[in-house]
């Protein structure tokens, strides 16, 4: 079974949409993350509501290139957050064919959380999309266990993201743990051992311009890898500020799109290494 590949939003932010999508079907992924609602205000906002001229745009270049929307995002569930937050959202991802939401858990008080993750649920499913919890380091909700708990109480599953995995308290083994049901798609990233500060504005910034390319970074990405289940697709999640500042949003695309495929080329010789049929085949 051949391993879909991907591109989220963030790797290539100061991108339109419909421009995400041809860029990444340049550089041969299969699908795209969109992100359908800003995250900061910082950030520049597109108009991706369900009958937006961008979201029709973006769906006729979707069409043309053959590339899917895996995921969009982001919906942080704070205390605040109502269904008035995540419907239009949910429109707009319908509207792009996407399975999943990602969204964050800042709301500290977990039975409430626990509540909103069920009804936003509950929506989304009637749209064909199953929210991805993903455990953020500098948010309440931080861990892959706890998020696993919470994705079981309510039918959501889980978003791993390995810089996340690698600057909060979970580990690689708490992934391979799980089960294969709670994981539909992954994310990946590379980074150095050590977080870039002690304040929570230092891990903001590593995660939204200062991640590194897959293979240029400390990050125990083959054991990642190992951990997962086998051939779920993967999306690369890579902003790099200041690497990108140096080369054309194609180019950019076209090095993660071959740093993954090299990661995933020496995790398949590892896994054909160790296979006892493998060593047969040599010895017979």
């Amino acid at each position: 079974m051949t391993r879909r590949l991907g591109v989220a939003h963030l790797t290539l932010l100061n991108l339109t949409p419909p421009e995400v999508v041809a860029t990444a079907a340049q550089a041969g992924f299969d699908f795209v993350g969109l992100r359908v609602k800003a995250v900061t205000a910082n950030e520049r906002a597109y108009r991706m509501d369900a009958r937006s001229p961008m979201l029709a745009e973006t769906r006729l270049r979707l069409a043309d290139t053959g590339l899917v929307v895996e995921d969009i995002e982001f919906l942080p569930l704070t205390a605040e957050v109502t269904a008035d937050d995540w419907l239009p959202v949910l429109e707009s991802g319908a509207a792009l064919g996407a399975t999943g939401l990602t969204v964050a858990g800042a709301d500290p008080d977990r039975g409430r959380l626990t509540d909103t993750l069920a009804r936003l649920t509950a929506d989304a499913a009637a749209h064909g999309i199953r929210p991805l919890i993903e455990p953020i380091s500098y948010q309440p909700l931080s861990s892959i266990p706890d998020a696993a708990a919470l994705a079981r109480a309510t039918g959501a599953a889980v978003l791993i993201d390995p810089l996340h995995l690698q600057r909060g308290p979970s580990s690689v083994d708490d992934v391979a743990a799980l089960e294969p049901s709670l994981l539909p798609v992954a994310q990946l990233c590379d980074g150095a051992a050590l977080p870039p500060g002690p304040t929570v504005e230092d891990r903001l910034t590593e995660a939204r311009r200062a991640r590194r390319v897959i293979g240029q970074g400390d990050f125990p990405l083959d054991r990642l890898i190992a951990a997962l289940p086998a051939h779920i697709p993967l999306s690369v999640e890579v902003p790099d500020a200041a690497l990108q500042a140096q080369l054309t949003p194609r180019e950019w695309a076209v090095l993660n799109a071959r740093a993954l495929r090299e990661l995933l080329a020496r995790a398949d010789a590892r896994a054909a290494a160790s296979d006892p049929r493998h060593e047969s085949e040599i010895t017979r």
